[in-house]
């Protein structure tokens, strides 16, 4: 137990000391740190000592230096100062010499203006003096003027009966008939010849749109003739007790006339698509030989379809040959329904497309949007395609169709107005109106029977000839102008318009008829007599 006791004793003695001697050192240590520190301080101050006076002078050296060149610099200033000074004096002194010359320039001008004032004035008293002394004697003569104008005007008035008031209103009324009668004269004459003028024109321009659009005129039948291989066909397609025959009519509406005619039959129908898919129908069946309602009901279908075809392919055809863009699906399909319907037997496709073509040259020559021409004259007749299928006019039908398809209101309006069913507002209106009357009105584009044409001609006289005052009427040019001779003691001129006006919308309202129709009225008066 000694021995360790010893150890812990030793090693505690050694951490005393080491504890000690660390003590020591660290005294030791900073001592000798802050006598150094001490030391450089003493230095630093030393140096900036040396600094200061350095730069203090470095200062007074830089100071001298600067006030010397400041007084040079101000003598020199003071040197170019006066020599400024000189020289702004000389200059004012010739500008003061100048100024003093053109001074008295301007005194002597002034003093010779006076001179010329003061004889002008001498000169406007001395007129003025001449003009009262005039004034004063025309005031006389016009006071003796006035008093030998009442003497005469009293006289007048009791020559003439009438007082000066009277007078002025009788002279002011005459001259105010005298002015309108030259006022009519000149109207009159202005309307003839803007009438003139304006006729001439639009002669040219008809003329020149009918020149550049050479149309072939295509009469429609409303029956189709299909050819036979032999008769014993016939008995085939009428099938057993008449099957195939009435399954054939049924499925396409069309009827089927099997006459003595030879190796033919003849559809008839006056709508031209069922007998269009008739037709195919019939002649595909022949070529087949197999002829049975089943079969019938093939064929049928598969007309149609061709016929469907052809009516998008017609419709696509009459926009591409007008250059009409931007037609609805559907507008292009009822265009193409046109292609299988006529008026007075010429073709509705073919006629629109000749509108387009005319309305669209016409507004070439006159400056209009000819594109939109083309597109309402193309448009004009569309009603047409679905007048079976709608009641109402082809107009009312044609108008509703394309609002639906969001046609623009210019091309609506040329479709509206067209048979004047509303008035023309606008030039396209007008010049599809006139397209469609030269489309219909050309030779040979339009035909009826002789019957019909006999009985429009007759019921055309019937209307004019019961007017009262109506002597005799005569249809001519194939009733499309009538001339009315009235009785010259029962209507006179004014009356004359009246009954042409009565005799145009009666036969607007009662008849149908291709184009327009003249009204002339005549009226004379003859007395005859002999020289014996």
């Amino acid at each position: 137990m000694e021995l360790p006791l010893a150890i812990v004793l030793i090693a505690a003695a050694f951490v005393v000391g080491g504890g000690i001697f660390g003590f020591v050192m660290f005294k030791v240590g900073v001592e000798h740190r802050k006598k150094t520190a001490e030391a450089q301080i003493e230095s630093a101050e030393k140096e900036a000592q040396r600094i200061l006076s350095e730069a203090v002078e470095k200062a007074e050296t830089k100071k001298k230096t600067a006030l010397v060149e400041a007084k040079d610099e101000i003598y020199k200033m003071k040197g170019d100062a006066e020599k400024d000074i000189q020289r702004l004096k000389s200059e004012t002194e010739r500008e003061l010499k100048e100024r003093r010359s053109e001074v008295s320039r301007s005194e002597r001008r002034l003093q010779q203006k006076e001179e010329n004032l003061d004889r002008k004035n001498d000169k406007i008293e001395k007129l003025e003096e001449s003009l009262t002394a005039k004034n004063k004697a025309a005031d006389e003569k016009l006071a003796e003027a006035d008093s030998i104008k009442k003497s005469q005007m009293e006289i007048l008035e009791k020559i003439s009966g009438f007082t000066m008031e009277q007078a002025k209103e009788h002279l002011l009324t005459m001259l105010d008939t005298e002015l309108d009668h030259e006022k009519a004269v000149r109207i009159n004459a202005y309307e003839q010849r803007v009438k003139d003028e304006c006729d001439d024109k639009a002669r040219s321009y008809i003329s020149l749109a009918i020149a550049r659009l050479a149309a072939e005129t295509v009469s429609e039948m409303t029956v189709s003739v299909v050819p036979l291989p032999n008769d014993e066909m016939k008995g085939r397609i009428i099938g057993r007790e008449g099957r195939n025959i009435r399954t054939l009519e049924q499925l396409t509406g069309v009827d089927l006339i099997i006459d003595d005619t030879p190796e033919a039959i003849t559809l008839s129908s006056h709508d031209r698509v069922r007998r269009e898919i008739a037709r195919i129908a019939l002649e595909r069946l022949i070529q087949d030989g197999r002829i049975h309602p089943t079969r019938i009901e093939e064929m049928v279908e598969k007309a149609k379809r061709e016929v469907e075809q052809k009516i998008k392919q017609e419709g696509e055809r009459a926009a591409l040959e007008t250059n009409v863009n931007g037609l609805n699906p559907e507008l292009i399909k009822l265009l193409g329904r046109l292609y299988y319907r006529t008026s007075y037997s010429q073709n509705v496709l073919a006629h629109s497309i000749e509108v387009a073509h005319l309305a669209g040259i016409m507004a070439s020559e006159l400056g209009v949007d000819a594109t939109l021409a083309r597109r309402a004259g193309l448009l004009h007749d569309i009603g047409k395609a679905l007048s079976q299928e709608i009641e109402g006019s082809h107009v009312h039908i044609g108008v509703e169709v394309c609002k639906k398809y969001k046609e623009s209101p210019e091309v609506i309006h040329a479709i509206e107005a067209h048979h004047g069913d509303v008035e023309v507002k606008t030039v396209i209106a007008a010049l599809v109106q006139a397209a469609d009357a030269i489309s219909a009105a050309r030779p040979a584009a339009r035909s009826e029977n002789y019957e019909n044409y006999i009985k429009r001609l007759q019921k055309l006289e019937e209307i004019c000839t019961s007017f009262n005052g109506v002597d005799k009427s005569y249809a001519i040019q194939a009733g499309r102008e009538v001339r009315v001779m009235v009785k010259p003691e029962t209507v006179n001129d004014d009356k004359m318009v009246v009954i042409a006006r009565e005799i145009a919308d009666r036969i607007e309202k009662e008849m149908e008829y291709p184009g327009q129709i003249k009204v002339h009225i005549i009226r004379e008066s003859r007395a005859i007599d002999f020289a014996k």
